[in-house]
């Protein structure tokens, strides 16, 4: 383009109508259409090189699955299913003994080195629990009488006299029906 203007700013030149001034003007679109092609056509090596390398993905992963299902093949002709279910149970089974005298050593070590401690927990914990029951049963005993201090027996004869007093009473209603 410089090129361009330099010639057009020489003497003799005849503007638009001057053959040198042409052939440089369609050199310079000769050029920008070769650049143009050259970027097209390295547009579509790009993409055929993205076809290639996803086209050896899929190989590859062709291959990979081929592979493991061989190996998968294998292993299920290798092992017996009948075989295998009972080696599960057995597991299954010497896993609950496992548990159970774990559990059952779990308790004797308990009971041998914190008995001392766990009575003495429970009983304050108990203790604890009394006494705020205790509160509560006396918040709700608040109005009401207290129990008389007088013998067993005492209290047995004075309710035989109210059934007395009452048991005439109860027989004329009776009568009455």
């Amino acid at each position: 383009m410089a090129e361009i203007k330099q010639q057009a700013k020489r003497p003799g030149v005849k503007g638009m109508n001057d053959p040198s001034l042409k052939a440089m003007a369609k050199n310079l679109v000769q050029v920008r259409n070769q650049r143009d092609k050259l970027y097209q056509a390295k547009a579509q090596l790009g993409a055929v090189g993205m076809q290639v390398s996803s086209m050896a993905s899929q190989v590859a992963a062709a291959t990979a699955v081929g592979s493991v299902t061989t190996a998968m093949n294998k292993a299920n002709n290798a092992v017996d299913s009948k075989e295998m279910a009972k080696i599960m149970n057995q597991f299954a089974r010497e896993n609950e003994v496992m548990q159970v005298r774990e559990e059952m050593m779990d308790d004797a070590l308990t009971d041998a080195f914190d008995a001392d401690e766990l009575e003495e927990d429970a009983d304050e914990i108990t203790g604890q629990v009394l006494a705020e029951l205790g509160i509560e049963m006396d918040q709700k005993l608040v109005g009401l009488s207290t129990p008389s201090s007088l013998p067993a027996g005492a209290n047995a004869n004075a309710e035989e006299e109210a059934l007395a007093d009452a048991l005439p009473d109860l027989k004329a209603r009776l009568d009455a029906l």
